[in-house]
């Protein structure tokens, strides 16, 4: 079980057993077409499939790791803890994914700074403005690690065989096979005003892409694909009438809150066409 190199905002830590226990048993190769911070696909360390995101930067960063581990380490050692070179840097970051080719050197640069803002910004947030600028402020630390020297070449050995792609989840019908897994952890759909968690990324994910998900899972469902999704409770409500799949309820705590006291246990759905006597279902207790 390797551990996610980045915070994300939606990652899925802390329910890692639930997602874990409604796996099928065996499978061939596992897909993720919204990687984020890849806590579900590190702990798993799948040897075949596919990673994705609309993210450019993170899908960057993952290649980076995959393929340039050791120089990524090294640029990692080139950063400084200091507000003043944090607000540099980000400024950098912006100017870097305003290019519309970049170097492999800068690809390496790209990919440290995105490492080095995300431990050392406020929160451990990732966050873009409408024009897709990397917005977060600098952030108080006691002791940040943005060198990750053990976490990036454990990540790069996970990644090794792993196709990386950048490009809509749809990509994911072609290449998901009969007994493979698919597990969609999309943007979720907010249960309030005041809960919008779409805009991680300056294109955001709407009821229409929670409908046109829904369509592909079918899809998928039907060529023989065990399919995990996990959403918030209101997107439970499309899959409703859908033959073949299950929806529960589970609890997870939100651990990217700008008030501590906030991280409580929120409600989830976890819907899946994995048969209950397929499902993993063991004693899955040392994920927390």
């Amino acid at each position: 079980m390797a551990e996610p190199i980045l915070k994300w905002v939606g990652g899925k830590r802390q329910l890692l057993q639930e997602l874990h226990s409604r796996f099928p048993i065996s499978y061939d190769k596992y897909h993720e077409p919204f990687i984020g911070g890849g806590a579900v696909f590190f702990d798993i360390e799948p040897s075949k499939g596919t990673i994705n995101d609309l993210n450019r930067r993170l899908i960057t960063f993952y290649e980076v790791i995959r393929d340039r581990p050791e120089q990524l380490i090294k640029e990692n050692h080139r950063h400084e803890y200091e507000e003043e070179y944090y607000y540099d840097a980000r400024d950098r970051f912006n100017e870097l994914h305003k290019l519309d080719d970049r170097s492999l050197e800068q690809q390496v640069e790209e990919a440290s700074l995105m490492l080095y803002l995300n431990r050392t910004g406020y929160n451990g947030l990732y966050r873009e403005n409408q024009s897709g600028g990397f917005n977060v402020p600098f952030g108080r630390h006691s002791n940040p690690d943005f060198i990750r020297e053990r976490q990036i070449r454990k990540a790069s050995d996970i990644l090794d065989d792993i196709e990386i792609h950048n490009q809509d989840f749809d990509y994911v019908v072609d290449d998901a096979e009969e007994g493979d897994l698919v597990y969609f952890d999309p943007p979720y759909q907010p249960v309030s005003q005041t809960a919008d968690f779409t805009q991680y990324q300056s294109d955001g994910f709407d009821k229409d892409d929670q409908r046109r998900l829904r369509d592909i899972a079918v899809k998928l469902s039907k060529n023989g694909v065990y399919v995990v999704i996990s959403n918030s409770p209101p997107v439970g409500e499309l899959y409703e009438n859908v033959s073949g799949f299950t929806i529960d309820i589970v609890g997870a705590t939100r651990m990217v809150n700008s008030d501590a006291d906030n991280r409580d246990d929120v409600a989830e759905v976890i819907i899946t066409n994995v048969p209950t006597d397929n499902q993993q279902q063991q004693d899955l207790g040392n994920y927390v």
